[in-house]
């Protein structure tokens, strides 16, 4: 028999005047087992997503304060991260993605502990991480202060994505802790290129790259010499127009599938715990500047030593709900996969595949054991 990992859940019911949300957040994970880590003096990584400006699905910072608390209880030095976007918008660079997350209350009077952009001002403070047993990616590219922390911690917003389908805890941590180089390789299957209408030919790209792969027409503007260029996404954080970008051609299923890589790059060899609050399911990701009705009522709070089980957890019982009124598992487009929330909503993607190929890796198991408090 399989020996199942252990899932540990609490609903948002609070009936008595004994007990808040925090405090019940906080009752999870240390029922979870989090107490028994060994925090003294560590560096402790909390990944989390901010939220992009414009979104109200994201956590709140309230939630990630009981995390920076209990960190402190146990002598831990925390301090919450995330990577820069490959897109254009409020987090594209270190600086306006540390004044996205101070508009959406992350500061450390409300959490307690600083922000740390792990991929650095541009996006390219990065390290290269083997992946044991990766079949689409050999050396991952990680966040720096990700990689320095001696121990991780992911604190999720479990929901909808519009490419992998469902984005869990696997989601916030390969998606979210890759550079912008790491990110491009996980999105695109060739490299960047240039939108003719927005680049003016000031020749940034060409100082930043150390390959020679921008050339320049008559005209003046730049194009990619694919067969010069490696990837590295320099380009795209230096550009003052936005006019570089990423295809995002992966095929889901691929990109589910480095996403379990990057993740077990990034968990491999230190002590890590996870919590996932299954709440505001919107169908699409936080990286969108904005969000739509959620896909089911708010279920919990989830935790676990184990990523893979703990989004089978959350996915289990998202699917369990009912669909919510007025969402988008509504619109005649979503007719299809009945019972299966996340594919409804985005029909080309299955979400499945992220959990299968991390199983495969080792990185955790699918069979769970959950226990409620």
């Amino acid at each position: 028999m399989t020996e199942k990992s252990k899932v540990y859940f609490t609903d948002f019911r609070c009936p008595s005047w004994r007990e808040n949300l925090p405090q019940k957040l906080a009752r999870l994970i240390m029922t979870a087992g989090f107490g028994d880590m060994d925090l003294e003096g560590k560096y402790v990584a909390i990944k989390m997503h901010f939220g992009e400006p414009g979104n109200l699905a994201y956590l709140r910072p309230n939630w990630a304060k009981v995390v920076v608390d209990l960190v402190k209880d146990q002598g831990g030095k925390p301090y919450l991260t995330d990577c820069n976007t490959l897109y254009v918008g409020g987090r594209k660079n270190a600086l306006e993605h540390i004044e996205s997350a101070y508009l959406n209350g992350f500061n450390p009077y409300n959490t307690g502990c600083h922000i740390l952009i792990a991929d650095g001002l541009k996006g390219n403070d990065e390290v290269e991480v083997a992946v044991e047993g990766g079949e689409y990616v050999r050396s991952a590219k990680i966040g720096r202060a990700i990689m320095d922390a001696d121990v991780f911690l992911s604190l999720t917003h479990f929901k909808g994505h519009e490419q992998t389908g469902m984005g869990g805890t696997m989601k916030n941590i390969g998606m979210g802790c890759g550079s912008r180089a790491g990110k491009m390789e996980m999105h695109s299957s060739g490299k960047p290129f240039v939108k003719q209408d927005r680049c003016v030919g000031c020749r940034a790209c060409a100082k930043i790259c150390a390959h020679g792969a921008p050339l320049f027409g008559g005209d003046g503007k730049a194009a990619i010499d694919e067969s010069k260029c490696v990837g590295c996404a320099r380009c795209l954080a230096i550009c003052p127009k936005d006019a570089i970008l990423s295809r995002n051609d992966e095929a889901p299923g691929i990109l589910n599938r480095k996403i379990a890589e990057y993740t077990k790059a990034v968990v491999d060899g230190r002590p890590c715990f996870h919590i996932s609050l299954v709440m505001d399911v919107s169908p699409n990701c936080d990286c969108h500047g904005e969000n739509d009705v959620p896909l089911v009522p708010n279920v919990g709070m989830f935790a676990s030593f184990d990523p893979v089980a703990l989004d089978q957890a959350c996915a289990d019982a998202v699917m369990a709900q009912p669909a919510l009124a007025g969402s988008v598992l509504f619109d005649p487009e979503c007719a299809c996969h009945e019972g299966d929330h996340f594919k409804r909503s985005h029909p080309d993607t299955d979400w499945q595949i992220c959990l299968e190929h991390a199983e495969k890796l080792g990185l955790g198991r699918r069979a769970y054991e959950l226990t409620e408090i």
